[in-house]
């Protein structure tokens, strides 16, 4: 859990030690621990950043661990604050590339390429596969199709073989379907990292930050793509690919619930999904789920507010501090 909210396992062992034994000192603690003296003091200077220890004030010149029901929930709302942040600029760097992207895709130059129908996008997947010398960034939208992911493995086997980095993104509700979870395992397993949000920018795929594959409808991406190789559109690729990455979770980590709401991040990002005015429709299609499944989310989140529609929802959700 102390990892999740950003702690080193070393850092989590020492303040765990602190709070079980506050008498010890520098030397106690690393025994205890099975540390070095070194080790001890590094892990104090990281949960003092973290201000999760304070100078003692009945042991001068000692530290004393603040208590969790403080120090973890602080921690954990300046995080939920900054996550809010980082998202804010994610939605308005996905619009900005939405409309470079539009501006863009209307003309063919030296610089972009449209392809048209699922057998020219493959194609030049292979061909940007085959001539990548880095690494490979991919944005993976929706639930994904089984036969889609089996035909990508001897592509990912073979980079991964070559040192080539892969990270790939993915939304929650792929952690709930067997053959994208095998998969995303079977990656991270031969070197690859996969990371999932509940919601993560359109279908983006990036070689070598020196070329990109983004769809020219990304309500239908089998109809065609824009291959781009300006500089100034794959920077703004990039910083929205980035921005996505450091929000979401990695794969094999847990993803817990807002400790002062008790909402899921799922359930939250439908929250304000809805209160932006999206129909159960459009929110299930951005969070890769089932109009049905929102309706359960739906259903747990009103009980849990004790309201009886979804205005009267909406209401305590914003008085409560949800939205």
């Amino acid at each position: 859990m102390l990892e999740a909210l950003g702690l080193s396992a070393t850092a989590g062992q020492v303040y765990q030690a602190m709070l079980d034994r506050p008498g010890d000192g520098i030397d106690e603690l690393a025994a205890h621990c099975l540390l070095l003296p070194g080790q001890v003091h590094d892990s104090l200077d990281e949960l003092g950043e973290l201000m999760l220890v304070r100078a003692s004030a009945e042991h001068p010149g000692r530290m004393r661990a603040v208590d969790p029901s403080i120090g973890l929930a602080d921690l954990a709302a300046r995080q939920e604050a900054d996550l809010a942040a980082r998202q804010a600029a994610l939605a308005a760097s996905r619009a900005a590339v939405a409309r470079m992207v539009a501006d863009r895709a209307e003309h063919r130059s030296a610089h972009g390429e449209r392809l048209l129908g699922i057998d020219a996008i493959q194609h030049r997947l292979e061909q940007m596969g085959r001539a990548t010398t880095r690494e490979v960034l991919s944005s993976q939208p929706g639930t994904q199709r089984p036969e889609d992911l089996d035909a990508s493995r001897p592509a990912d086997a073979e980079a991964l073989a070559r040192g080539i980095t892969i990270r790939t993104l993915y939304q929650d509700s792929n952690r709930h379907q067997p053959h994208a979870a095998h998969y995303a395992h079977w990656l991270l397993g031969l070197g690859g990292e996969v990371r999932t949000a509940p919601t993560i920018p359109q279908r983006i795929v990036i070689v070598d930050r020196r070329q990109a594959l983004v769809p020219i409808d990304p309500e239908d991406t089998r109809k065609g793509a824009l291959h781009v190789t300006e500089p100034g559109i794959l920077d703004a690729l990039l910083s929205l690919y980035e921005q996505a990455w450091n929000t979401a979770v990695p794969l094999g980590a847990s993803t817990p619930d807002d400790p002062a709401t008790g909402l899921t991040p799922t359930e939250r990002e439908l929250l304000r999904l809805l209160g932006s005015g999206l129909t159960d429709d459009t929110a299930a299609q951005r969070l890769g789920i089932s109009a049905r499944t929102v309706g359960r989310h739906m259903a747990s989140i009103m009980e849990r507010l004790g309201a009886t529609s979804r205005f009267e929802a909406g209401i305590k959700a914003t008085q409560q501090g949800w939205l």
